[in-house]
C-alpha cells in the first residue's frame, strides 16, 4: 500500500484542511453506524462551529460530551480544536454526582450526550445552579444539515482546546488543559527524526479507538489517527471479542492498557486468530509484567510492540520503548518505559529537585512541548506539579540507566515503607505475575506493628485454579528480596479498576487502614 504523505502542521485547522484538500474521499471516522470521509469531517466540523455560535458558545467556553466512544465525539473534538472551544469529555462510567462535579467545574455551556446517556445527563444536571444546554448527539448531527458555515478565527497553537480529568484517586479529579501544540508538536518532532511510530502510515490503515475518550489513551488515539490521515474506528467500549473482531476486520494500529491486553491474549479465540493485520500495538498507562509482555509478543508475532509512557498532564506519550527492544524470549529493556521522544527531556530527580546519578531512584520529571499549561482553576495544584523552570513532576518513582532508558518503579505515593526499606508494588507484582495459578495481582501496604507497613498481595485466580498462600510467598521469595515479598495473600474474585483500566489500590487498602492516620491514595 502507498504511504500516506505526512505533514508538519501543529493545529487541527491546518491538519484537517490539508487532508480535506489532498484526500477528501479517504475514510476518516467510523463507528456506531456512522461513517465520514476527511472531506465530510472538514465540512461537518465547520457546521458544528456555526452551531456553537448559534448556541452562544465562544472560544474558550467548555463543551462537554457524555457517552461511549462514538464518531460524534470525533467531530466535536475536531470542531473545538478548530474553533478554540474546549472539549471536555466526561467518563460514562462515572456516577451522576461525579458527572455533575465535572460539569460544574468546567462551567460547560453545552453538553452533548449520546442517546443512551441522556437520562443520566439529566440526573447529573438536576442540582446544578447553572446547568449547560443539553443536546443529544443524534439531534446535533441532524441539526447540521440546516447549518451553513459561519466565519471564525481559527484557534492558535497554544489556545486550550481540550480538558481531560485525572483519575481522581484522592479527592475530586483535576482538569488538565491541553492545546493544539500539546497534541501535535511531538508528532512533528518524531517525523523529523524518522520514527516509524509517527511515519509508518499507509493508505488503508486503521486506528482502533477502544480506550475511553474521556482518557488520554482514547482521545490520544483519535488524534494520532486524524493527524496521520488514516481511518479512525470507534469501538464503543473495550471487549476482547470487539478487539479481536476489529483486528480481523483490518485494524492496523491500536492502544490498550496492559489489563485489556491480558484479556485479549487470554481469550479462547486468541489461539486461532490471525493477528497479522495489526502492525503496531501500543501499550501503556500501567505497569506491564514482563511475563505478560512475552506472552503477547508470542501471541502476535508479526505485530510491532511499542510501550508508550506518559500521563494526562503530558498529553500522553513522552517516551517510547520501540519494537526493536521487544523479543519473544524477553529481555531487561522490556521492563523499561523506553527513552524520551525527540523534543522531550526526562530527568530523574531527588527531593531537592536536582537530577540524581544514573541508576539511582527518584521522581521522573518531564520537560516537553506536550506538557499541560496547568490544571483548570487550580493554581496551587499546578504549582505543585510544574516547577518554575517548566519541569512537570510526574509523581512516578523511576530509575534511568546509562543509555537513557527509564524504568518506572511505581507511583511515589504507592511506595510501601517496610522496616525502613522502600518497596515498590510494581516490582513485587511483576515477580508474582508468572505464578501458574494467578491471573491478576495487585500489591498493597497494610499496617504492621513490627514493620510499620508490610506487603500484602491481592490475587485473582485463573479459571479452575486454587491459590495457596504459602506457595505464592515462596514463589515471590525466589525472585525478589525477602523483605519485598508479600507477608500475606488475599484471594479476591475480581480486581477493582477505574475506567482506564488502572487498579484501584485504594479500594484494596481501605479495609486495612480504616481508622489509621496514613493517607490512603
Amino acid at each position: 500500500m502507498n504511504a500516506v504523505a505526512q505533514h508538519e502542521f501543529i493545529t487541527l485547522e491546518e491538519i484537517l484542511t490539508h487532508w480535506a484538500e489532498t484526500q477528501p474521499d479517504a475514510p476518516a471516522m467510523e463507528g456506531e453506524g456512522l461513517s465520514y470521509t476527511y472531506g465530510e469531517v472538514e465540512a461537518l466540523t465547520a457546521r458544528i462551529i456555526a452551531l456553537f455560535k448559534a448556541h452562544g458558545i465562544a472560544p474558550g467556553d467548555r463543551v462537554a460530551f457524555l457517552g461511549k466512544n462514538n464518531p460524534a465525539y470525533g467531530l466535536l473534538l475536531c470542531a473545538c480544536m478548530r474553533y478554540g472551544a474546549v472539549m471536555a469529555p466526561v467518563g460514562w462510567r462515572l456516577a451522576p454526582r461525579e458527572i455533575a462535579y465535572i460539569l460544574s467545574d468546567t462551567g460547560a455551556r453545552l453538553l452533548i450526550a449520546t442517546d443512551a446517556f441522556m437520562d443520566m445527563a439529566g440526573t447529573a444536571m438536576a442540582d446544578l445552579d447553572a446547568p449547560p444546554q443539553l443536546m443529544s448527539a443524534a439531534a446535533m448531527l441532524d441539526a447540521l444539515s440546516g447549518m451553513e458555515p459561519a466565519p471564525y478565527t481559527p484557534a492558535g497553537p497554544d489556545d486550550a482546546i481540550l480538558q481531560l480529568y485525572t483519575s481522581g484517586t484522592t479527592g475530586n479529579p483535576k482538569g488538565a488543559t491541553l492545546s493544539n501544540r500539546n497534541l501535535c508538536e511531538l508528532r512533528v518532532e518524531g517525523i523529523r527524526a524518522g520514527l516509524s511510530y509517527y511515519t509508518d502510515y499507509r493508505s488503508g490503515d486503521c486506528m482502533l479507538v477502544v480506550m475511553p475518550v474521556a482518557h488520554i489513551g482514547g482521545t490520544g488515539s483519535v488524534m494520532l489517527g486524524v493527524e496521520s490521515g488514516i481511518r479512525v474506528v470507534f469501538e464503543p467500549e473495550f471487549t476482547p471479542d470487539g478487539v479481536i473482531d476489529a483486528i480481523i476486520g483490518g485494524a492496523t494500529h491500536m492502544f490498550l492498557v496492559p489489563a485489556a491486553l491480558q484479556f485479549v491474549i487470554q481469550h479462547p479465540r486468541a489461539a486461532t486468530t490471525d493477528f497479522s493485520n495489526l502492525r503496531y500495538f501500543i501499550y501503556g498507562a500501567a505497569p506491564m509484567p514482563l511475563e505478560l509482555l512475552k506472552q503477547a509478543v508470542a501471541t502476535m508475532p508479526t505485530t510491532q510492540f511499542l510501550q508508550a509512557y506518559g500521563m494526562t498532564e503530558t498529553t500522553g506519550t513522552i517516551s517510547i520503548l520501540p519494537p526493536e527492544d521487544h523479543s519473544i524470549e524477553g529481555n531487561e529493556r522490556m521492563r523499561s518505559a523506553g527513552k524520551a521522544l525527540p523534543g522531550v527531556r526526562i530527568e530523574v530527580r531527588g527531593p531537592d529537585n536536582a537530577e540524581v546519578p544514573r541508576g539511582t531512584i527518584g521522581e521522573v520529571c518531564i520537560h516537553s512541548p506536550s506538557n499541560t499549561a496547568g490544571y483548570w482553576k487550580q493554581p496551587e495544584a499546578t504549582a505543585k506539579t510544574i516547577d518554575p523552570d517548566g519541569w512537570l513532576h510526574t509523581g512516578d518513582a523511576g530509575i534511568m540507566d546509562a543509555d537513557g532508558y527509564v524504568y518506572i518503579q511505581d507511583r511515589i505515593k504507592d511506595m510501601i515503607i517496610s522496616g525502613g526499606e522502600n518497596v515498590y508494588p510494581a516490582e513485587v507484582e511483576s515477580a508474582i505475575y508468572g505464578h501458574p495459578a494467578i491471573a491478576e495481582v495487585a500489591v498493597i501496604g497494610i499496617p504492621s506493628a513490627k514493620w510499620g507497613e508490610e506487603v500484602k498481595a491481592c490475587v485473582v485466580a485463573k479459571p479452575g485454579c486454587v491459590i495457596d498462600e504459602a506457595d505464592v510467598i515462596a514463589w515471590a521469595r525466589e525472585r525478589i528480596a525477602a523483605f519485598k515479598a508479600p507477608k500475606s495473600v488475599d484471594v479476591i474474585p475480581v480486581m477493582p479498576r477505574n475506567a482506564s483500566g488502572k487498579i484501584l489500590r485504594r479500594e484494596l487498602r481501605a479495609p486495612y487502614w480504616e481508622g489509621q492516620e496514613r493517607q490512603v491514595s
